[in-house]
């Protein structure tokens, strides 16, 4: 038995305009919502956090998650990876 779940079950109201901008073909990939001063905190972070060393990992979750977390990433302009670390810092701080 093949149990695979309908990946709008789960999206919300954003992700299906995403999808419906797309599939029209009217999308503007890479268009970002940042701001140019959020964008230089988001990369004098990245700058301060680059000389620390870093522990490679491996990590399972389920896939909308991370289709979600690369369509964030992809809203605000920066790689997907660079989100889940972000996230992550956060949480532990």
């Amino acid at each position: 038995m093949n149990k695979i779940p309908k990946v709008t079950t789960y999206l919300d109201d954003d992700e299906k305009e995403l999808i419906e901008a797309i599939e029209r073909d009217d999308y503007q990939f890479g268009a970002s919502s940042l701001t140019e001063k959020r964008l230089k905190e988001i990369q004098a972070s990245a700058r301060a956090k680059m000389n620390e060393e870093r522990a490679p990992i491996s990590l399972r979750i389920p896939k909308t998650d991370l289709s979600r977390l690369k369509t964030k990433a992809m809203k605000e302009g920066v790689p997907y990876q660079t989100l889940i670390n972000s996230i992550l810092h956060k949480a532990v701080n």
